[in-house]
This record gives C-alpha cells, sequence and structure tokens, in this order.
C-alpha cells in the first residue's frame, strides 16, 4: 500500500515574511494619502470634504491600514482624532516617501534639462513681507523655471510646517534649536531698537531698554516670541513695559515709529530696505536678552532638499555673507 506523501511544511517564519511584505506593499498605496489628510486636518469628515471623497471611504483606507499593520493609528476623541505613537511613525516616514519622490521627479526633469521646480517657503512676517520677495526676485533672474511659493506665519506654525513636510524651508528667528528640524544657516539676528531718525536716541551708537522704556513704545502682541523676550528681560531689570500702539503685525509698528517718537523692536534683515532708505534707524540694544537670537533657515530632520531648495539655500548663504 503507498502510504500518501507528507506535505512539506511551511518554514517557521514564512508567514512572517508574508506579512512583512503585506505591511511594505501598503505603505505604498493610495491609503497613505487618505491617511495623511486625516493626519493634517484630525478630522475624517473633514479629510473626505478636501479629498472629494465619502468619509466612509477614508474610515475604509484607515481601517484598512491599521488590520493591515496590526496596530491601531489614531486616538479616536469626541472632537477628532488625533495620531498615537505608531501613528507618528508612520506619518513620519509618509512625509518623507511623498517628499522623496517630488525630489527624484525634480532631479529627472534636471537631468532632461527642463531646469524646472518648485520651492515652498513659510516665513514670519519680518522675512515673508520684503525680505524674500526680493531674494526670489534676484534667483529666478538666474534660474527663471524655479516656481516659489511663500507662506506668511507665526514662528512655531514655520516650524510645524517644515517638521511636516508642507513647505521645503523655514525662515524664521530662533533661540534654540527645536526638535525634527535642521539648520541650513545660521545668522546673528539680534533685536534692535528702531526709531525715527529725528528720535532723540538716534544719534548714539547703542541704547539699552533702560533708557528707551522712557519714550512710547510700539510692541508686538502678547503672544510673540518677541513681546515674551521683552517681557523677561524687563522684568529681570524691574523695568516698565507700557505700549502706546500694540500689534500682531510687524510694519504697523515700524511705520509707527518712523513717523513720531515712539520706538519699537525688530531684526535688521527684516528692514534692509528702510534702513537703506534712512526712513529709520536701528539701534544695537545693550542688553544680554536681546543679542541671543538668530535667523535661522530650516528644513525637515534628515531630508534630502531638491536641487532647486538647494540652491536657494546657497543664495540665501551668499546674500548674507556679501
Amino acid at each position: 500500500m503507498k502510504l500518501p506523501t507528507a506535505k512539506p511544511s511551511a518554514p517557521k517564519n514564512a508567514g512572517a515574511r508574508a506579512k512583512r511584505a503585506i505591511n511594505q506593499r501598503v505603505l505604498q498605496e493610495e491609503s497613505m494619502r487618505y491617511f495623511l489628510e486625516v493626519t493634517r486636518v484630525g478630522s475624517v469628515t473633514e479629510a473626505a470634504a478636501r479629498l472629494n471623497v465619502a468619509p466612509s471611504a477614508v474610515s475604509r483606507q484607515i481601517g484598512r491600514l491599521e488590520r493591515e499593520l496590526d496596530t491601531l493609528l489614531f486616538e479616536r476623541r469626541a472632537r477628532g482624532m488625533a495620531l498615537n505613537s505608531a501613528g507618528e511613525l508612520l506619518a513620519a516616514h509618509a512625509r518623507r516617501a511623498w517628499l522623496d519622490i517630488e525630489r527624484v521627479t525634480d532631479d529627472i526633469l534636471a537631468l532632461r534639462g527642463l531646469r524646472k521646480g518648485e520651492v515652498r517657503l513659510a516665513a514670519t512676517e519680518g522675512f515673508a513681507y520684503e525680505f524674500l520677495p526680493a531674494l526670489v526676485a534676484a534667483f529666478q533672474a538666474r534660474c527663471p523655471g524655479i516656481r516659489f511659493s511663500l507662506d506668511m506665519c507665526v514662528q512655531r506654525e514655520v516650524a510645524r510646517r517644515v517638521r511636516e513636510g508642507l513647505v521645503d524651508l523655514g525662515v524664521t528667528v530662533s533661540l534654540g534649536s527645536e526638535q525634527g528640524l535642521d539648520v541650513e544657516i545660521r545668522y546673528p539676528s539680534p533685536v534692535r531698537a528702531i526709531m525715527a531718525p529725528s528720535h532723540p536716541l538716534a544719534a548714539r551708537r547703542q541704547v539699552s531698554l533702560a533708557q528707551v522704556v522712557h519714550y512710547p513704545l510700539a510692541l508686538p502682541a502678547s503672544t510673540s516670541t518677541l513681546r515674551q523676550l521683552l517681557n523677561i528681560s524687563c522684568a529681570r531689570q524691574s523695568l516698565p513695559l507700557e505700549a502706546a500702539l500694540t500689534s500682531d503685525h510687524l510694519y504697523p509698528l515700524v511705520h509707527y515709529a518712523a513717523h513720531g517718537q515712539a520706538v519699537t523692536f525688530c531684526g535688521e534683515l527684516a528692514l534692509r530696505q528702510q534702513l537703506e532708505n534712512h526712513t529709520i534707524v536701528a539701534l544695537p540694544l545693550r542688553d544680554r536678552e536681546m543679542n541671543e537670537r538668530h535667523f535661522e533657515v530650516q528644513s525637515m530632520a534628515g531630508r534630502r532638499l531638491p536641487d532647486a531648495a538647494r540652491a536657494f539655500v546657497e543664495h540665501l548663504r551668499e546674500v548674507l555673507c556679501a
């Protein structure tokens, strides 16, 4: 009697290998786009509206990801969804994957000699209003095929957009290093006392907060990092800090100071044109806290920038060192 032939048993780790293959494949599929949109807006309903699909379609894709990866990715809350630790890891991978696809596309275009590309910038108001548009125009005179987008944000929003890959470069001021960011350029950007050339203090080589607080002050809103820095320095010295004018935008403060006897505060880089036109003067401040800020060009940590963004960084470096 012929005995039945035993079927060869599968290797013990075959299931694990198959599972890894599924996981690697699912990370490259369209469900990642749905996942990233929910991550960005914190809501399945809003993500569906932005993607122009039904909310159920988004929910199915998120559920599929969680089943394939055998883990939850979000904390479900009454007012939306927030990433858990596993979701944060996946989001970081997904953002880098999309950015790498964009970079490779730009590299291929460069090989074909098309000289095309896009640089996405986010910057605080002082740099977005005048400094960066002039630099972009000069750069495009040399590389006319490169397009730019420029978003104006508060400092913490600049860092968030860079960290999440929504922009290529962030241009801002910083008091210290931040997690998840690489610093492409770091340049001293001390705070200056800004006033009209006719101001009683304008002829001095430098001033202190103790001197300027006796004049009308034009101050940024309490939420700004500059205002917080001023509060700290004045509190340390027991100095009064009262505003004749408060604004959450820089340029109303500068124009107010230029047309009266008030003093405001800013870095010189943001005011190059006004300083060259002699409509204002910018005096160094002796107070130590006012000299600890730096201008920074930030990128996502560990990311290889596209050629167009890298070239613009070098252009910025040339201008700052000129």
